[in-house]
């Protein structure tokens, strides 16, 4: 394990005052990416966001682990968290991953600008780790959500593996009553056509929840951040206008719960003790 901290400038602070550590790379062909850089400003909680408290049986689990154990009941072995320079707490919880069966690495997304109040977004965390996951099939998911069931990414995978050899990827979709929030899909014979990001108001009834692509996408996403493309939605439209194939996977039974607002905080608090 590599463990190394920001360079030193002449004022002498360090510009990262956390660790980024980074494990040996797996030899396995499949990685599991869970962006967790955001600021949280919105909640104004004194911990990340993805450290909130989920308490069932008496026991505490944070709202990151849920996803973690997603990819891990999937047989992912190396998890890779992208997080800012403000998470050492993240750090703190899950270490190296052994606790969870799998191994983890930590990335850390730098901000646009100096004293920047909001992270890059979400394309430029995912290829934040560009080193890690070229050349591999990618598990993507949030951080601050939980989905069910809890085999979604072996699903996916399995939808991956039952489609057309060049398929590009496969999105997990999960019907929804808040197309605003969301990046809403419209398919055509089972593949994804278009992503409408966050419209007020849509025909679309499913979002896409989490993401299986292969090393293709994982290009054209490195390709689209070094052109200065910045939007995830878009960056999927172009790589769906380009002929790359993302089949969609209908969650109809299954369950997304967004953790973003304090809304959305007691929706989920509800449904969990329901």
């Amino acid at each position: 394990m590599d463990i190394r901290c920001g360079a030193m400038p002449r004022s002498g602070y360090p510009i990262f005052t956390f660790y980024h550590i980074e494990m040996e790379e797996n030899t396995d062909n499949r990685i599991g990416l869970i962006p967790a850089a955001g600021r949280g400003i919105r909640l104004g909680l004194p911990y990340p966001k993805e450290l909130y408290p989920i308490i069932r049986d008496n026991r505490y689990k944070p709202v990151s682990q849920f996803v973690l154990e997603n990819l891990v009941a999937a047989g992912v072995e190396h998890i890779v968290f992208v997080i800012n320079d403000r998470k050492s707490q993240l750090i703190g919880y899950f270490g190296d991953g052994s606790r969870f069966n799998c191994r983890l690495s930590y990335v850390v997304q730098e901000p646009a600008f100096e004293g920047e109040s909001t992270s890059p977004g979400l394309a430029n965390a995912l290829d934040s780790a560009y080193h890690l996951t070229r050349g591999k099939t990618v598990l993507f998911g949030m951080a601050d959500t939980i989905m069910r069931p809890e085999d979604i990414f072996l699903q996916g995978l399995a939808r991956l593996e039952a489609g057309e050899a060049g398929d590009a990827g496969v999105l997990c979709l999960f019907p929804t009553r808040n197309p605003e929030k969301f990046g809403m899909v419209r398919q055509a014979d089972g593949r994804a056509v278009e992503i409408v990001d966050k419209p007020r108001s849509t025909d679309l009834t499913h979002m896409w929840g989490c993401i299986i692509w292969q090393p293709e996408f994982t290009e054209h996403l490195h390709r689209c951040r070094q052109d200065g493309v910045g939007d995830f939605a878009e960056i999927l439209n172009r790589a769906i206008r380009a002929g790359l194939v993302f089949r969609g996977l209908p969650m109809n039974e299954g369950e997304y719960l967004d953790l973003g607002t304090y809304e959305e905080i007691m929706e989920l608090d509800r449904r969990l003790r329901d």
